[in-house]
């Protein structure tokens, strides 16, 4: 059964992988790119700020400890205990994969940590922000699906790699949002 998941998980990132122009390497390139992201990251740290005030100084804080949890779990805890090779790491794949400019990333790729991450952002704020900002949500979304595709694309993990980050960062993420709401918010009228 494990063979055959992770058979059906490599055709579906050569079908991926393989769909790849000049325009969309771009992309996908800088969609990959954690310094390519800071303006977004300045926008966002913008309206927790207008938006929570003196709350904020609950909110940042535990971004930067949710932040922490999906990095450590994703780069060290899970990938160093299952240490599944990246497909840009896999000698049979060697020949049919298109690689970003990025370069191949580190040897294990289970599970993807930049999904991980941006999952678990996109959810907590998702959950925290308020419903006048239901566009920014939407925003929030599409940006962790894009990084989250993005990796597939650019030849450094599987898709099993991206959705169990995905879901793992959507966890971690719900999980310390509602301790937010439910602990933190009403410390601070």
């Amino acid at each position: 059964m494990l063979e055959k998941i992770n058979d059906l998980d490599t055709q579906l990132f050569l079908l991926i992988n393989g769909k790849h122009n000049s325009f969309f390497d771009l992309i996908m390139y800088w969609a990959s790119d954690k310094l390519f992201w800071i303006p977004f990251y300045a926008f966002l740290l913008y309206i927790i700020i207008r938006e929570f005030k003196k709350k904020s100084m609950y909110v940042l804080p535990a971004i930067a400890i949710l932040i922490t949890i999906c990095d450590q779990n994703a780069s060290h805890l899970i990938k160093n205990a299952v240490k599944r090779l990246r497909p840009s790491h896999e000698p049979s794949l060697e020949n049919l994969i298109h690689l970003s400019k990025a370069g191949p990333g580190g040897q294990y790729g289970f599970i993807s940590s930049h999904s991980a991450n941006a999952f678990g952002l996109a959810t907590f704020l998702i959950l925290l922000l308020p419903k006048k900002y239901n566009w920014l949500k939407w925003i929030l979304g599409f940006w962790a699906f894009l990084v989250a595709y993005s990796r597939i694309y650019n030849g450094v993990h599987y898709p099993a790699d991206v959705v169990v980050a995905a879901f793992l960062g959507t966890l971690y993420g719900s999980l310390i949002a509602l301790f937010v709401i439910k602990n933190l918010m009403n410390a601070v009228k």
